[in-house]
């Protein structure tokens, strides 16, 4: 199938396009992929709806205005991208901007995840058929709902040595360990790009910390991340997920915010690097290499963190042959065709899915 991933991520930065070639379980071809800034005025509005969305939500409110309207700008130009991309699809896989992930704490909870898009309109816009709503049915079941992506990149890395950990960073950060047979674990690591992002608004009022400039410039505080270090999620065993959220009342009650603005980026540089560093205690066998992908592989501060944390090499995806700006996108576009054969998209070791389990939810074209 000829199909189109779209992501939009935790960073709010933009929307991903992507060409794939696939029949979900293979790739027959990787193609072209573009990305479309989001505007400043729509990154605020997506901002303030992540604070304002849990609210919404316990009240019932999902259809508020101000959701329907961030809902129909994000839409639209999530169809400019499929524009841009010029590329004949069969299928659309179409992620939307998550605003609220509230998977299950224990067994036997129920949780929720929630993703805003159009996915009607967006089949309008383009006239081709979108696949939409990959995390509900996991959750539903128990499950983390994330991340959806390791089986994407299991058959990406089939040649490479392992096991191989796939690293993610965004606004919340993600890693895919693959073992020697194909088995996978995963799960979030903690905040990435995500306070550093919000660190620079406040600190340079810019969008995020350029090549890495303010971090490389400050001195993390040892006590400042001491108590962030002490977070219980650190300690909790995978299966586990993130919103892009639930670190904010650690960083503001850590004191990081009387930090200088070099000092307080170099300290959450340094934490998004014991997240991951943490992360490393729950895999059975340590990774050959981590390949690291997302917007924070181009971040030098976040990386050399990294690389003094880990004790395999650190490298982006890039390395593999892969393009880390667009793998998220793929893999959306792979998922869609997983979801149009019936394949599961999760997984015990994934998401903590009972069992393999699929999902998705299909619009047809001109719904």
């Amino acid at each position: 199938m000829r199909t189109i991933g779209l992501m939009s991520g935790t960073s709010l930065d933009g929307v991903d396009a992507a060409y794939v070639e696939t029949d979900g379980e293979r790739i027959g071809r990787l193609g072209p992929s573009v990305t479309i800034p989001y505007p400043s005025s729509l990154r605020r509005e997506l901002r303030a709806l992540l604070d304002a969305a849990p609210t919404l939500h316990d009240e019932g409110r999902l259809a508020d205005p101000s959701v329907l309207e961030a809902a129909r700008r994000l839409t639209e130009i999530h169809a400019e991208a499929v524009a841009k991309l010029n590329r004949p699809a069969d299928l659309i896989g179409f992620h939307g901007q998550t605003v609220l992930h509230r998977p299950a704490k224990a067994p036997g909870q129920s949780g929720h995840t929630w993703q805003i898009g159009d996915a009607a309109l967006l089949a309008r816009l383009t006239g081709v058929e979108v696949v939409h709503d990959f995390r509900s049915a996991d959750v539903a079941a128990g499950g983390q709902g994330a991340p959806l992506v390791p089986v994407f990149h299991r058959v990406l890395a089939e040649a490479l040595p392992k096991p191989v950990a796939v690293l993610n960073l965004g606004g919340v950060g993600n890693v895919t360990w693959i073992g020697p047979e194909g088995e996978l674990i995963a799960f979030d690591t903690g905040p990435a790009n995500g306070p550093l992002d919000d660190w620079a608004r406040r600190s340079l009022g810019a969008d995020y910390d350029r090549d890495g400039l303010l971090a490389l410039a400050g001195t993390p505080d040892g006590a400042v991340l001491g108590r962030l270090m002490a977070h219980p999620y650190l300690a909790a065993s995978p299966p586990k997920s993130l919103d892009r959220l639930d670190f904010d009342a650690a960083l503001r009650e850590s004191g990081a915010g009387a930090l200088s603005p070099a000092d307080g980026a170099a300290t959450l540089a340094a934490f998004c690097a014991v997240c991951v560093g943490a992360a490393a205690r729950h895999f059975p066998d340590p990774p050959v290499q981590w390949l690291v992908a997302g917007g924070g592989r181009r971040n030098p501060a976040l990386m050399k963190a990294l690389a003094s944390m880990l004790d395999a090499p650190v490298r982006p995806v890039e390395v593999a042959g892969w393009d880390g700006d667009a793998l998220e996108a793929q893999a959306f576009g792979v998922l869609a065709a997983r979801v149009a054969k019936g394949l599961p998209l999760t997984f015990p070791g994934t998401t903590g899915a009972p069992h393999p389990l699929t999902g998705g939810r299909r619009v047809p074209a001109y719904a």
